[in-house]
């Protein structure tokens, strides 16, 4: 299956629906911060263009509240995400990178901690203080 293209309104939903599991639309809105709420029906728009993209399932209907759930894994989807954004960069992570430097995204600092990771490192720091 072709994974769907979401907006960003969209991921937001899915997002917390990430982290809710399964869940009403009420109870999705009201797990906005106060300063991203919007109107009931505008959550319920987007859970549903989220149900028809295959992003969310429906799961039960309690009164008249529907629960949906995730249909979409998370790591699986971020993953695409990064593909999607590395080929607009001709599939060069380097390029990506000095992209990020040059506009401040990313710091050294940041590349260093990366590096450390890479290495295995917890703290971000090279083992032994050697240098690769």
């Amino acid at each position: 299956m072709k994974e769907p293209r979401l907006s960003k309104a969209e991921t937001r939903i899915l997002e917390q629906y990430w982290k809710l599991g399964t869940a009403s639309v009420r109870e999705v809105l009201e797990s906005l911060p106060e300063d991203e709420r919007v109107a009931y029906t505008t959550v319920q728009t987007l859970v549903y263009r989220l149900e028809e993209k295959g992003a969310l399932k429906k799961v039960k209907k309690i009164g008249n509240a529907q629960l949906f759930q995730p249909a979409l894994d998370q790591s699986q989807y971020r993953s695409r995400l990064v593909r999607d954004l590395l080929d607009l960069f001709g599939g060069s992570p380097r390029l990506l990178v000095s992209n990020l430097l040059e506009n401040r995204a990313l710091t050294l600092r940041d590349l260093k901690t990366l590096q450390g990771a890479a290495r295995g490192d917890k703290n971000g720091h090279s083992r032994g203080g050697k240098r690769a």
